[in-house]
C-alpha cells in the first residue's frame, strides 16, 4: 500500500549573490520543503526564484497545496496533475508551478531515499555525462570584467561559453562579442542570451550585426510568450533560437514546439512545476527533435540532464550554483571536472539546504 503524505513543511533560506546579477538581483530566495509520509519516511525539496516572489510562494506552499495534499497518496507522479487542476484558478503557471515543484521534488526525494536510489536512477539513466558550459549574468559587466571571465572560463576548459547582450546601444553589444571572440578563439562555441530585450526589428537587427561572431544560439531575443513573433524572426534568421525559462507548461512548450520555432528547449525544472513536468517537456522536445538544456539550477539540472533521451548541456553560471554560494549542507551529487560533467549517485536529490 502507498503511503500517504503526512505533513509539508517550508522554510525560507535568503542567499546573498557573491556577484550580483544587477542592481535589482542581488539575493536569491530558496524555500525548502519537507515531506514526512504515513511511514515517518522524509523527503526534501524546494522551490526558487531569484529575489522577487518568494513570499507567495511559501504562502501558496503553506496553505494551499499542504491542505490539498495532505493525506493522498506519496506519488509525484500521480498527484501532480491532480494539484495543477486544483490550483489552476491561482494561474496555470508562474508562482503556482514554481511552487508546485517545492512538493513535487520533495516526492522524488521521498521517493528515492525509500528506494535507496538517485532521482537518476529512478528516472533512468541515458548519459554517462554531459558537457557543462560557462555562463554569466553579466551585461553590466565592464568590459575588462567581461573579458576576464572569459579566460576564467577558458582556463576551466570550457568550450562553449554564454554571455547577455540586449545594450541600448547595439555598438557596445558588437564591442563586447569581438573581444570575447578574440579570447574564445574560432574553435568555441558563443552563445547569446537578450533576456527578452529586442523587438522583433531590433532581434533583426541585431542577428545580422552578430553574424561575424558566429553565435551559437540566440536565447530569448523577444518578450517570452510572444509566439507569433518567435516564428516571424525564424524566418528572418538562421541562428539557433533557444528559449523555455520563462514557459512555465508543457502546453505552452507544445505550442512552441509544433511551431516550429525552437531549436534548444530551456525549461526550468523549478518553473515548470519539478520533476515530473520536466520529463514530459523532454520528451516531447525529443519527439520534434529539438535538444533540451535545462536552465541554471545547476545541482539540480545536472542531475536531470543524464537521463535525457539526447546529449545536452549543462549551464554553470559563474558564482551562482548552490555549491559556489555554499548553502548546501552537504557536497552535491554533481559537479564539474574540465568542461564535463562528474556525478556521483546519492539517495533521492542529493539536495540538503544548511
Amino acid at each position: 500500500m502507498t503511503a500517504t503524505i503526512a505533513s509539508l513543511a517550508t522554510r525560507l533560506v535568503r542567499v546573498p549573490l557573491s556577484r550580483p546579477w544587477g542592481p535589482d538581483v542581488t539575493e536569491l530566495s530558496v524555500i525548502e520543503t519537507v515531506v514526512t509520509d504515513s511511514d515517518g519516511a522524509t523527503g526534501y525539496g524546494f522551490s526558487w526564484t531569484p529575489t522577487i516572489g518568494a513570499a507567495s510562494v511559501q504562502a501558496m506552499l503553506d496553505h494551499d497545496i499542504a491542505s490539498f495534499a495532505v493525506g493522498r497518496a506519496a506519488d509525484a507522479t500521480g498527484l501532480w496533475p491532480e494539484l495543477w487542476r486544483h490550483l489552476h484558478e491561482a494561474g496555470g503557471g508562474g508562482v503556482t508551478t514554481i511552487a508546485m515543484a517545492g512538493l513535487d521534488l520533495a516526492l522524488w526525494d521521498l521517493a528515492g531515499r525509500r528506494a535507496d536510489a538517485s532521482v537518476v536512477g529512478l528516472v533512468g539513466r541515458t548519459q554517462e555525462t554531459a558537457e557543462v558550459y560557462g555562463s554569466g549574468v553579466n551585461l553590466h559587466y565592464p568590459l575588462d570584467e567581461l573579458v576576464a571571465q572569459a579566460e576564467r572560463w577558458v582556463a576551466v576548459g570550457y568550450d562553449a561559453v554564454k554571455v547577455k547582450v540586449g545594450s541600448p546601444d547595439l555598438a557596445r553589444d558588437v564591442e563586447r562579442l569581438a573581444a570575447l571572440r578574440d579570447v574564445l578563439g574560432p574553435g568555441r562555441r558563443l552563445m547569446i542570451d537578450a533576456n527578452q530585450r529586442w523587438s522583433l526589428d531590433q532581434a533583426t537587427t541585431a542577428l545580422e550585426a552578430f553574424a561575424t561572431f558566429g553565435p551559437a544560439w540566440i536565447e530569448e531575443p523577444l518578450r517570452a510568450d510572444d509566439l507569433p513573433a518567435h516564428a516571424e524572426l525564424r524566418r528572418r534568421t538562421d541562428v539557433p533560437i533557444a528559449l523555455g525559462e520563462n514557459v512555465h507548461t508543457r502546453y505552452r512548450f507544445a505550442e512552441f514546439l509544433d511551431a516550429g520555432v525552437v531549436d534548444v528547449a530551456q525549461p526550468n525544472i523549478v518553473r515548470v512545476g519539478g520533476v515530473t513536468p520536466f520529463r514530459e517537456i523532454a520528451a516531447l522536445a525529443d519527439e520534434y527533435g529539438v535538444q533540451v538544456a535545462p536552465h541554471l539550477l545547476f545541482e539540480l539540472s545536472g542531475q536531470l540532464a543524464l537521463t535525457l533521451p539526447r546529449p545536452t548541456l549543462v549551464e554553470d553560471v559563474e558564482d551562482a550554483t548552490f555549491t559556489a554560494l555554499g548553502v548546501l549542507a552537504d557536497p552535491a551529487p554533481v559537479s564539474v571536472d574540465g568542461a564535463r560533467l562528474a556525478f556521483d549517485p546519492a539517495p533521492g536529490l542529493g539536495l540538503r539546504f544548511a
